[in-house]
């Protein structure tokens, strides 16, 4: 068997290995999954090898040979161990819907061929239920209707959301069917609580799933740019605990975008709830709503800036609300003339009306690079794609079905999303750098060709078994994809001519974050995060290198990686939204597409890039801030975030000298008069503040400053390293971000109390200015100057005891001993400092000296 290792086995073992249904048959020699560590928010899980066994009690050895003692109820007992036991069960799972015995046998064999060595990655919910269970889905994507207005409705919705979630399926839902916040209601002679109220609540059951089950809820909640709560939607993860569990987007229209550019009011509406129709007619459809000639109540009426500012500010604050724009969405969407969509799954890759689910698979790229050729091996990749369509929509008739609705509605319209893993990698080898030029000419030609494929696969399929119900040949062809692929090959509009086509929609590129993990290549079409970095899920923390970087370096010991090895903090975010627009050209659903920001990124950046997704044709935009949020999954810290502890204390034993500024009225009298002496040009000014100043040591050694000259301001590099400290404060807890360029701090970004806060301003206002200051020259005193002038500065609400740790072992490069008992320490570049006490750790083996600096 060719067993996985690292995170990528025990991603397999506990996600997606067929298991035995509890743990009580584990024996000695028996491989498991231990919870090493059952923390609610960190939880920490090895591979053990089963060592004895008494009763409930085990023993366990880690792959480091340790011995632990643990119970069989913290115990995951996989049956399958290895990819190939997965690949049988899926291959004749897949191939048991085929008509004939014969088809039956030919496909098993098809698809386990495609299947072996990762060619193509079943998503997650085929892998872990197809041949293993038939309660679990088979489906990644559902969205249910949006919740009628009522009581009932909303409880009906809860009840469908949780039992989708239980059974491992993600959830979409938009809430605009609901009356705003104060709208009156009727029956008890009351008002209702508001869309975003209701969403709070479909919010906290999803967190309720995540802690009873393996696999964690995942919600979508959308709201349309007309609903009148739109604004409190769309700054409701502002306020902290009100939605935690659900990812957030806006629907935008071509009307709302146009209102933007042309800068015009924008009215938020709701229907005439009195309306005696109301509540058999009303379902979320504004237009269908007008067309029936039933009234609309405005409710306020906004310059459409505005709100498009909202949104963009708050999506630069904390990475949302994702931006989909709903009606392009639909204008290119296959289903438009039948089955319009009305929200997409939690990811944002695959649009589905109410009651549509999705089932997706992803094609590994990096396993169609012909070495020889030094290019892609396009008739493999032909092949694979080929018979990938037939393996998902065999899905729709082996899944599990829970709901009817749903049955009813897949079954109509045999909605497939075939995607890709490994492109960044394939790029590598191909020596293309992502995000340049060649890259977006190679990437049209590559989803190009494999949309053809896919569209001549299911016509094929169509021949055999029958187009999807609700084809509709004349309407089909009119959706903005498909009148861009027939354009580009027009022989998938004669196939579909010919035969018909077999699924409504069939390419999907969704995120593959822990598939792709698990197979060891670059997730969904996003660069690599970082050659070397680490992973913070259910699993533990895990270090993470990837191959084919580590192999780079090991061939060519010494060199620095080619320019085509790129991750995604070196792209630019106009590159990301570039890549996510020329795959987009040829996926007929959607992407799920990070555009990856520096945290120094600014609002109007924010503006400028979600506007350029909306003119290259993207049909969605969510952008992701560096330390925008307080938790990332993925990080180049080795700490984390449980080793970082609720005060922000570093737990590392190590030497560090604590600063402490003393002023001194005759200090601050002497920095007013040399301020008040200084020459006008700021050339003569540095000149002026050049000074000696003489140490009197009360013990220890004498210090001597000799510091570089550098007058020029330091360009930011689009990645610098640092650490983030997180500190409890009165108003809430504070994130201090300090990163480090050539040596020294150049860069800090403070984050404290509540977005939009006059606190919060000040405190990111402050960072900035802190920022500009350290990375303006280099005279090796800026950081105690800094401390110098901004340290005592406090009110009400201050809270004290935090000193301030610089070094290391030693004392920072800039000191200098000298003897023990005098010296001098010079200042050049700046104004002489006015009273500096240093004290050392007294720790054994710490240099230890108290020194009194005095102008």
């Amino acid at each position: 068997m060719r067993r996985l290792t690292g995170l990528s086995e025990k991603i397999f073992l506990d996600r997606y290995a067929r298991k035995h249904e509890d743990a009580g048959r584990v024996k000695a020699g028996d491989t498991v999954l231990a919870l090493l560590k059952d923390d609610a928010k960190f939880p920490v899980k090895e591979v053990v090898e089963v060592v004895s066994r008494e009763g409930e009690q085990v023993t366990v050895k880690t792959g480091d040979g340790e011995l632990l003692q643990t119970t069989t109820g913290r115990l995951t007992h996989p049956i399958e161990l290895s990819p190939d036991q997965m690949w049988d069960r899926l291959a004749e799972a897949m191939a048991s819907v085929e008509r004939t015995p014969a088809k039956r046998v030919e496909w098993e064999r098809k698809f386990r061929e495609i299947l072996d060595d990762w060619k193509l990655v079943p998503g997650g919910r085929i892998a872990a239920g197809a041949g293993a269970s038939d309660e679990l889905t088979l489906f990644n994507c559902y969205v249910v209707p949006s919740p009628h207005d009522s009581r009932g409705g909303i409880m009906k919705t809860l009840t469908n959301m949780t039992e989708i979630m239980a059974r491992g399926g993600g959830v979409g839902m938009n809430l605009s069917s609901l009356r705003p916040r104060r709208a009156i209601v009727a029956g008890v002679n009351g008002s209702s609580s508001g869309s975003v109220s209701w969403g709070g609540l479909f919010s906290y059951t999803t967190g309720l799933i995540e802690q009873g089950g393996s696999r964690r809820g995942a919600l979508m909640l959308m709201l349309n740019d007309w609903h009148p709560d739109l604004l409190e939607f769309i700054t409701v993860k502002e306020t902290m605990g009100q939605v935690t569990n659900a990812n957030l987007s806006v629907c935008v229209s071509d009307a709302f975008m146009d209102a933007v550019k042309r800068d015009l009011d924008w009215e938020l509406v709701f229907p005439d709830t009195k309306d005696p129709d109301y509540d058999e007619v009303w379902n979320g459809d504004l237009d269908e709503w007008r067309k029936l000639g039933k009234n609309v109540l405005t409710y306020k009426k906004l310059r459409a800036k505005e709100i498009w500012h909202r949104i963009i500010h708050s999506a630069w604050k904390s990475a949302e609300p994702g931006v989909v724009f709903m009606e392009r969405y639909n204008k290119m969407s296959n289903s438009w003339y039948f089955n319009p969509i009305v929200s997409t799954n939690p990811c944002g890759e695959q649009g589905l009306p109410g009651w549509g689910v999705c089932n997706l698979s992803a094609i590994n790229l990096s396993k169609f690079y012909d070495a020889e050729k030094k290019d892609v091996d396009w008739a493999e990749l032909g092949k694979v794609t080929g018979w990938s369509v037939r393996f998902l929509d065999n899905v729709i008739d082996k899944t599990p079905y829970h709901f009817e609705e749903n049955e009813q509605n897949q079954k109509r319209e045999r909605r497939i999303g075939l995607g890709t893993m490994g492109l960044a990698e394939l790029m590598i080898k191909l020596g293309i750098r992502y995000g340049s030029e060649e890259s977006l000419a190679f990437l049209d030609k590559l989803y190009g060709f494999m949309a053809k494929e896919a569209y001549l696969a299911s016509s094929r399929i169509a021949s055999e078994k029958g187009s999807f119900p609700a084809f509709d040949r004349e309407k089909y062809v009119q959706s903005g994809f498909m009148k861009e692929i027939i354009k580009a090959y027009p022989e998938v509009g004669e196939a579909i001519a010919k035969s018909g086509i077999r699924n409504v929609t069939i390419i999907t590129q969704a995120p593959t974050g822990s598939t792709g993990t698990m197979v060891g290549t670059s997730t969904g079409i996003e660069p690599y995060f970082a050659f070397e970095y680490f992973r913070q899920s259910r699993l533990g923390f895990d270090k993470q290198l990837v191959p084919i970087a580590q192999e780079w370096k090991d061939a060519h010991p010494g060199e620095e990686l080619p320019d085509y090895f790129i991750t995604a903090m070196q792209l630019s975010a106009e590159d990301h939204i570039r890549t996510q627009a020329a795959i987009q050209r040829w996926v007929d659903s959607s992407i799920s597409k990070t555009a990856n920001c520096p945290a120094d990124f600014t609002v109007e950046e924010t503006e400028r890039l979600y506007e350029l997704a909306y003119e290259l044709g993207c049909k969605g935009v969510t952008i992701y801030r560096d330390g925008s949020r307080d938790v990332q999954v993925l990080s180049t810290s080795d700490k984390s975030e449980a080793d970082k502890g609720d005060a922000g204390e570093d737990s590392t034993d190590v030497s560090f000298v604590e600063a402490e500024v003393v002023e001194s009225v005759e200090a601050v009298e002497a920095d007013h008069d040399a301020e008040a002496a200084a020459p006008a040009s700021s050339e003569a000014l540095w000149a002026a503040q050049e000074a000696t100043v003489t140490a009197e040591v009360t013990s220890g050694s004498a210090l001597k400053l000799a510091p570089a000259v550098d007058r020029q301001y330091k360009k930011r590099p689009s990645v610098l390293r640092g650490a983030t400290y997180k500190i409890n404060t009165p108003f809430g807890m504070a994130y201090i971000t300090i990163n480090d360029l050539d040596g020294t701090p150049a860069e800090i970004f403070l984050n404290v109390g509540k977005a939009g806060s006059d606190v919060f301003a000040m405190a990111e206002a402050l960072g900035r200015v802190c920022s500009l200051f350290l990375r303006y020259g280099d005279h090796g005193e800026k950081i105690r100057l800094l401390i110098k002038h901004l340290k005592g500065i406090g009110g009400s609400g201050e809270c004290g005891g935090r000193q301030f740790r610089i070094g290391r072992s030693r004392l920072p490069s800039w000191f200098e001993k000298r003897g023990t008992s005098g010296g001098e320490l010079h200042l050049s570049r700046d104004r002489p400092l006015s009273v500096l006490r240093l004290r050392y750790a007294d720790q054994p083996g710490r240099l230890q000296a108290m020194c009194q600096l005095r102008v």
